[in-house]
């Protein structure tokens, strides 16, 4: 049982909000996003009810993987502002209450920065082995079999050095050698610079990358018995999920590092550091990081962000994450920038219309915010805001442009924030043309038009939120996931010392009904309707139910 006695950190089950800059709001009217219509539609986030907002990259780089390949880690790039349009946000955030965390990515950089400019020129240079870097097999193959998740071995030669460089995504995005104390030294000296400045936590991406086998020794195969342990890479289209990441992820180093980095952090009052956990086992890692004596203090995972999400699944991994965590705080999402929306791909699923999408929308965010631990929320969730329909002319990510047409890309999940239903580009922009199109399918879902409605998507996720803050359960309990459901039934209880919650979803068009002990009586506040008689409860299709007990 968690200690209530002690000040709990501000991140153990806050929600997050995610600002992905390209797309939240246009403030210079170039059509990008930027930081300033960050500040400017903060009030928005504060209004949710969130408690911090995670901001994607935004800082100087050449957009191969739009902002994910930095080329300076302290500087703005001038498509999203100045340097002092980034102080502003910080301080815009703290006025309005909310906590404000930055996406560094620290396991690789661009091609295009400094300190690979320098090591790409010389195996002799000061900052020759501050990438990773190889011979070629004797017939000058790579020098592995290690594969790239955007396609491709994971090696590219450089003439220069006549040696192969590793990167794990782009050939543009060359990794780091965190084997190196120099590189170490370095990458914390950025960090540094914006703890100072006020960040309150450290979002980590593709953050099993940091650390490669110095021996780079070949992956093994996935066994033709079961499926590969990692969450990237979608269908076997892709080579990616044939391997099993064993020496090119997660190696035994990386608690070493998180250690280096949790000995900066922890010069400073209450910060967050939250890594994203991908291609692994991302439970049993997510376990073995937070558990570590300076390890991370949550991680983020894509196991439900999977295309194929079922209520078995759901329940299997929660359960699994649970077991495996103990009393470690993990994050959870639905929706990110990297995946597809999750209305559509539980619509998907279930067989849900569009005239269903509202109640299903609502249902999963019930779902996110009654589980143990801290929430993201993908901006555009609290709308319910379905995958966008991008024509491959329109395409920016390269991941999809690559793909086409097997695989669409990222872009579907990245189209611009709609703020007004009737304003051109939807009230991102007063440009003629946004960088990636407002899908027609989001005006109706406009923030405008939703608040308006108390029926909307967006009031739910509101009384959602705020309910979700009057519940001590929900706040600081335990979780036990309930077997013995019928298949579309999701269930968990939420628990502290002197109370339980149940809580009930069904994931299906069709209503059901469940039997429930007399000794539960329901409670108000969520804006769900579900029916409890005696010894049952009737849930409508997309329903849900909530009661409570004393211990």
């Amino acid at each position: 049982m968690p200690d209530t006695a002690q000040p709990r950190p501000w991140w153990q089950g806050a929600v997050i909000y995610q600002v992905y800059p390209r797309s939240f709001r246009d403030a210079n009217g170039d059509g990008v996003g930027d930081l300033a219509g960050i500040v400017d539609g903060l009030d928005h986030i504060a209004d949710l009810g969130a408690d911090a907002v995670w901001v994607s990259p935004f800082f100087k780089s050449p957009m191969r993987d739009y902002g994910y390949d930095v080329e300076d880690y302290r500087r703005v790039d001038p498509i999203f502002g100045s340097d002092a349009d980034a102080d502003r946000l910080i301080a815009a955030c703290h006025a309005r209450g909310l906590k404000v965390i930055f996406d560094m990515v620290l396991c690789h950089t661009s091609d295009q920065h400094a300190w690979f400019r320098e090591s790409r020129q010389s195996r002799s240079g000061p900052k020759a082995d501050w990438y990773v870097w190889a011979d070629p097999k004797p017939d000058g193959t790579p020098p592995n079999n290690w594969l790239a998740v955007f396609g491709g071995p994971s090696w590219t030669w450089e003439n220069q050095r006549r040696q192969y460089y590793l990167h794990h995504f782009l050939a543009e995005q060359p990794n780091l050698n965190w084997h190196n104390p120099a590189v170490v030294d370095a990458v914390l000296g950025e960090v540094q610079h914006w703890l100072d400045k006020g960040v309150d936590g450290l979002r980590l991406d593709a953050i099993t990358t940091l650390v490669h086998d110095p021996d780079l020794r070949d992956n093994p195969p996935v066994s033709r018995h079961r499926p590969a342990t990692g969450d990237y890479g979608g269908d076997d289209s892709n080579p990616f999920v044939w391997q099993e990441h064993q020496f090119d992820r997660d190696q035994p180093e990386i608690l070493d590092r998180f250690a280096d980095l949790r000995r900066l952090v922890d010069r400073y009052s209450d910060r967050l550091v939250l890594g994203e956990v991908t291609d692994v086992d991302t439970a049993d890692a997510s376990a073995r990081y937070m558990a570590a004596p300076k390890g991370l203090h949550s991680c983020y995972t894509f196991q439900f962000l999977k295309p194929d999400m079922t209520v078995p699944l759901l329940r299997r991994e929660v359960t699994r994450t649970v077991g495996k965590i103990g009393d470690g705080w993990p994050t959870f999402a639905f929706s990110n920038h990297d995946a597809p929306r999750v209305v559509s791909r539980w619509a998907a699923a279930t067989g849900a219309t569009n005239a269903d999408r509202p109640a299903l929308a609502k249902l999963l965010l019930a779902v996110l915010l009654t589980l143990r631990g801290a929430v993201c929320l993908y901006q555009g969730e609290e709308l319910g805001l379905p995958e966008a329909a991008v024509a491959f002319e329109h395409l920016q990510d390269p991941w999809g442009i690559a793909g086409w047409p097997a695989f669409k890309g990222r872009d579907g999940c990245r189209t611009p924030l709609p703020w007004a239903a009737n304003a051109p580009q939807a009230g991102f922009s007063t440009a003629a043309a946004s960088w990636l199109p407002v899908a027609d399918t989001h005006r109706d879902l406009a923030i405008d038009r939703q608040s308006a409605d108390p029926d909307s998507v967006l009031a739910a996720c509101r009384r959602l939120l705020a309910w979700r803050r009057e519940r001590p359960e929900l706040r600081d309990g335990d979780i036990t996931v309930l077997e013995n459901l019928p298949e579309t039934v999701f269930g968990i209880e939420r628990a502290t010392g002197t109370s339980r919650l149940l809580c009930l979803f069904n994931l299906s068009r069709t209503a059901c009904t469940l039997p429930a002990d007399t000794g539960w009586q329901p409670v108000e506040g969520h804006g769900f309707m579900a029916t409890w008689g005696a010894g049952q409860v009737d849930l409508p299709g997309f329903g849900a139910g909530f009661a409570a007990r004393r211990v």
